[in-house]
């Protein structure tokens, strides 16, 4: 399989911040900055380490991507927009959450799962990796964020510390850093699909990749792609299995109708994944039928 020339998209646009209410978090997004000493003061105002009532959410370290898949700066910052409003409902305090009935926090816009050492879990625990990706890009990551495990054991002990200085202090960072989330989800989409044709027939791929690549013609199908593996996972892991059934994006993409139009990949995405999702509750060895709801009203987003 042959990779696209490899691009970069740049994160410079600005996004203001309007603090409502305690721990509302509302942004929009401006006019692209198209001057260079505008641009310079915003990398300066971006290294603070507060998050004032209107401030860039930009730093040296989030410039410039690599990236094998095509996407410019408006394309990344909506995406991640929609991503953050999906996962943590677009709040500053969404970005450190431990869901009820589950036994892991979820962090950063894609919610990003850290097991603490007390239970480890089926679903692939993403945190630790995002740390490395952030940690590589040369950027300062909070003691408290580097430990192998979760430092709070329950759910009970997440909620009871959320106002600690450590739990801002993690907070405040994962803000600072929702650029290099959004770029470290695409780097895990572009890794995808050599993984999912590893464990599809030959005679399977070439509707996987068309699929894949039908979906990747428009912003719309960039997002479904983007928001669906960090949502559910490429659907390889062996383990996140019910019945001998996956749920993740492989799963999606061979379920869809073969050679559509790019004008009907979305749709058919969305389609697609709500058999799938429906299966897996069918399937869940405990009742998962509370969360069908929600998952389809995302999945209204992606068309």
């Amino acid at each position: 399989m042959s990779i696209p020339t490899k691009t970069f998209y740049i994160l410079y646009k600005r996004i203001s911040l309007n603090i409502k209410a305690p721990n509302k978090l509302i942004y929009k997004v401006n006019q692209p900055l198209c001057n260079l000493a505008i641009l310079s003061a915003l990398m300066i105002v971006a290294c603070s380490q507060n998050v004032p009532k209107s401030a860039s959410v930009k730093s040296k370290g989030y410039d410039i991507r690599t990236s094998g898949i095509r996407l410019s700066g408006s394309e990344a910052e909506k995406i991640g927009a929609k991503i953050w409003k999906n996962e943590c409902g677009g709040t500053l305090e969404g970005l450190t959450s431990w869901n009820k009935g589950e036994y892991f926090a979820s962090l950063g816009i894609g919610h990003f799962i850290w097991y603490s050492r007390i239970k480890q879990g089926p679903f692939e625990e993403s945190f630790p990796k995002l740390i490395q990706f952030i940690a590589s890009k040369g950027i300062r990551v909070p003691k408290i964020a580097k430990t192998v495990d979760c430092p709070w054991s329950s759910r009970t002990e997440f909620i009871n510390s959320k106002n600690s200085p450590q739990m801002n202090q993690l907070r405040q960072f994962l803000y600072r850093t929702i650029p290099l989330q959004t770029s470290f989800i695409l780097t895990r989409l572009e890794r995808a699909l050599p993984k999912m044709l590893i464990q599809v027939p030959i005679n399977k791929q070439k509707k996987i990749k068309h699929n894949f690549y039908t979906l990747l013609q428009s912003p719309q199908g960039k997002y479904a792609l983007m928001d669906y593996v960090n949502f559910k996972g490429e659907g390889t892991n062996k383990k996140e299995r019910y019945k001998g059934k996956g749920w993740g994006m492989l799963q999606v993409l061979e379920a869809m109708r073969p050679n559509l139009l790019s004008s009907q990949a979305t749709l058919e995405f969305a389609r697609a994944a709500d058999h799938v999702l429906t299966q897996r509750v069918d399937n869940a060895p405990k009742d998962e039928t509370k969360w069908l709801k929600g998952w389809r009203n995302r999945l209204k987003t992606y068309y």
